[in-house]
């Protein structure tokens, strides 16, 4: 019992000194009356460390739905995304008819500079059969990933051929920048995942090389983007932003006010700047979107942002655990609080889906912000809100024409990925030589009715259950056949690739691309 007890004894040492000495005693008292009693009398021996832990959940839930505990084999996983970084054998895989297939070697890795190819199918994991066992991408992963410099022997069927390849295991990178491209002749476009230690190189790296090509205005994409590490926000925010502008503060009960503001010259300071958000947008995204709203200096274009105004310290445990706890709260620089309420935990968890009922994602009109929550902006004095996510400055609504049970399904089921990736690791070599670049891809790649024919076979072999729907399917065709065109491109190139056939269906870009390229961003009247 010892955990619980520790447990139990620093929690009734945090109420006795709470400022509410007589309520605090007793809870302390009563607290430690459970523990005796379970101790002295429970009919069977407890277990204490499972009990420890049940009690710190349930302790950190009744603080706010950002204080996480992190066990300790899950911690790992948990800082890959922050760190930027990984220990394994560099290979993006994906499982297909239960065998562990190779999608691409990470330049540079381990599996590259041995000779592992895309289309290679692992078989084996030291000396251990992972085919034909119903694996599960947790398993890979626990299996390929390991301590810095050990080895682990990987035996692949290559066309019939099983060849063996010691690994040793490396730092992968994980890149947060999913793609930077050209959309046109001045406007660039990046693509972020998350913030993480290796953001601010990467963006950097990236706008450099859009420069070099001729950007004028950027395109900033944060859909989806879950957020990170609050320094990574306010480090990318200063390549935006001139002088000492303040970009975020923060302030808790035991934390005084903390300023970061803009200090250095940033790579696009002057240029058009549009930043796209969502309803996934959250966190270091609303950080950067905020600072760039509030100064003037760009756009936001897309949908009201998720609404988290918490900044969570990682605190190690002495086995090697850990707690994520929140100590502050952020304001943007005119002094917005963008978190959503959160007295109600279960309201707070169907948030997203109460938006979608109420029409949010499709009416700018439904969205109602009480005068309270009214700011203004620091140059032109636009009208803001605070008190629930970033508002953007020019709404688009979610376009759901063309989706249906029956495209849910196909990619539900992983019926695009995996026929994807079997038509590129048959058609390898054509493909490469008929296609030197993705340009070449675009323009002249077509998904004729044989490809469909031949897709729709391979889903009727591999799924009897889910038959051919022609209504559904008139509705969803031409985005299941870009989704199809985008994951080959993913397969034969990578991500960046990937996101210029994705994007064609991205309402919230092409909405930014035509406010540029029709002159009326300049309307805003924002900082040059």
């Amino acid at each position: 019992m010892r955990h619980l007890l520790l447990l139990v004894s620093c929690v009734i040492n945090l109420l006795v000194h709470s400022q509410q000495t007589d309520q605090a005693a007793n809870a302390a008292r009563k607290l430690s009356e459970v523990v005796y009693s379970v101790e002295r009398y429970y009919v069977d021996e407890p277990n204490a460390n499972q009990l420890a832990e049940a009690a710190i959940v349930a302790l950190l839930e009744e603080l706010d739905p950002h204080s996480t505990y992190i066990p300790k084999e899950d911690l790992d996983d948990a800082q890959m995304q922050i760190n930027g970084s990984f220990v394994g054998i560099g290979i993006r895989f994906q499982i297909i008819k239960d065998t562990i297939g190779v999608v691409a070697t990470i330049p540079g890795g381990p599996s590259e500079k041995l000779g592992i190819l895309p289309g290679d199918k692992i078989v084996m994991v030291d000396e251990q059969n992972v085919a034909g066992i119903g694996i599960k991408n947790n398993d890979v992963r626990q299996k390929l990933m390991g301590d810095l410099g050990t080895k682990v022997k990987v035996s692949v069927n290559r066309k019939g051929k099983v060849l063996d390849f010691m690994i040793t295991r490396d730092k992968i990178p994980v890149f947060s920048v999913d793609a930077a491209y050209m959309i046109d002749k001045e406007i660039g476009y990046i693509k972020l995942n998350s913030f993480s230690r290796t953001t601010l190189q990467e963006v950097q790296n990236a706008i450099a090389s859009l420069k070099n090509q001729g950007m004028k205005s950027l395109i900033f994409d944060l859909q989806g983007n879950g957020g990170g590490l609050l320094d990574a926000a306010h480090k990318l925010a200063d390549e935006f932003l001139s002088g000492n502008k303040l970009i975020v503060y923060s302030e808790g009960r035991a934390q005084p006010r903390t300023d970061l503001k803009a200090s250095k010259k940033g790579l696009f300071e002057s240029g058009q700047l549009i930043l796209l958000t969502d309803e996934y947008s959250a966190s270091a995204s609303e950080i950067l979107s905020g600072a760039i709203q509030d100064w003037d200096r760009g756009l936001i274009v897309g949908r009201r942002t998720y609404g988290k105004g918490l900044v969570q310290r990682p605190m190690p445990l002495s086995d090697g655990s850990e707690i994520r706890l929140t100590i502050a709260r952020y304001y943007t620089p005119t002094g917005r609080h963008i978190q959503k309420p959160y007295q109600d935990n279960e309201t707070y968890r169907n948030d997203l889906n109460q938006r979608y009922l109420n029409g949010e994602f499709f009416l700018k009109d439904s969205i109602k912000m009480p005068d309270s929550l009214m700011f203004n902006t620091l140059k032109t004095k636009r009208v803001v809100y605070g008190g629930g996510g970033i508002m953007p400055d020019v709404f688009v609504p979610l376009d759901t024409t063309e989706n249906s049970s029956y495209f849910a399904a196909l990619i539900g089921g992983g019926h695009v990925n995996n026929y994807a990736f079997e038509f590129v690791n048959k058609n390898r070599k054509t493909l490469e030589s008929k296609y030197a670049n993705i340009e070449l891809f675009k323009s002249e790649f077509n998904l004729d009715q044989a490809f469909m024919d031949d897709f729709f076979n391979y889903v009727q072999n591999e799924d009897p259950e889910l038959n051919f729907n022609a209504e559904q399917y008139a509705i969803s065709e031409s985005l299941l056949k870009l989704r199809l065109k985008a994951v080959i491109a993913q397969d034969l190139w990578g991500t960046n690739e990937m996101f210029q056939i994705y994007n064609q269906t991205n309402e919230i870009l092409q909405k930014a691309v035509e406010l540029l390229q029709h002159k009326e961003y300049n309307k805003f009247q924002l900082e040059k």
